[in-house]
C-alpha cells in the first residue's frame, strides 16, 4: 500500500512484512525509476532518498507510538539482493516486541501471523510525513535544493 510519494521515491507498507505491526512495523522506500544501487543516483536523488528515509523513520515512531507501540530503534537497510533494484527497508523495532524481539537480529522471512500496517496506520504516517516536510529542517533550502 502506498503511503507517500516524493519526487523520486515511493514509501510503501508491505503486504507480507518481516516485522509485525505490533512489533514496530515494516515499510519500504523504492525508487520510481529502478537502479541497481545508489551509485547510479544523481545528487538530487540521493538527497531525496536521505530526506525521505529520515522523515519516514520519524513518522513511523510517531504514528506507532500513537497506537501504543514504542519503537526503540529502526534498522534502515539498503537492499537489492534478490532483484538488482535498490530500495531501503525500515524495520521498526518495538521494545515490547512479541515475534522479532527487541535487540535481536531480524530473522529473514515472515510468519503467516505477521500483520501489516493498517490503512489507518498508513494514513497517519502519510499525514505526519506531510507535516514534517513543511518544517524548516526538512525544507528544500535546508537540504540545499532549488525550489
Amino acid at each position: 500500500m502506498s503511503i507517500f510519494e516524493s519526487k523520486h521515491f515511493l514509501l510503501e507498507s508491505l503486504e507480507k512484512p518481516e516485522v509485525d505491526r505490533l512489533d514496530g512495523g515494516h515499510v519500504k522506500i523504492s525508487p520510481k525509476i529502478s537502479v541497481e544501487d545508489i551509485s547510479f543516483y544523481t545528487p538530487e536523488q540521493m538527497i531525496d532518498l536521505a530526506r525521505l528515509t529520515q522523515v519516514a523513520g520519524i513518522a513511523m515512531k510517531e504514528a506507532m507510538s500513537a497506537i501504543g507501540v514504542e519503537i526503540g530503534r529502526i534498522n534502515y537497510q539498503d537492499n537489492g539482493n534478490w532483484t538488482p533494484v535498490q530500495h531501503v527497508h525500515l524495520y521498526c523495532r518495538a521494545k515490547q516486541a512479541k515475534w522479532q524481539k527487541y535487540g535481536d537480529p531480524i530473522i529473514p522471512g515472515n510468519k503467516p501471523e505477521y500483520q501489516p500496517l493498517t490503512r489507518e496506520d498508513c494514513e497517519q504516517i502519510h499525514q505526519i510525513v506531510e507535516r514534517l516536510f513543511t518544517e524548516e529542517r526538512f525544507s528544500n533550502k535546508a537540504w540545499g535544493l532549488q525550489g
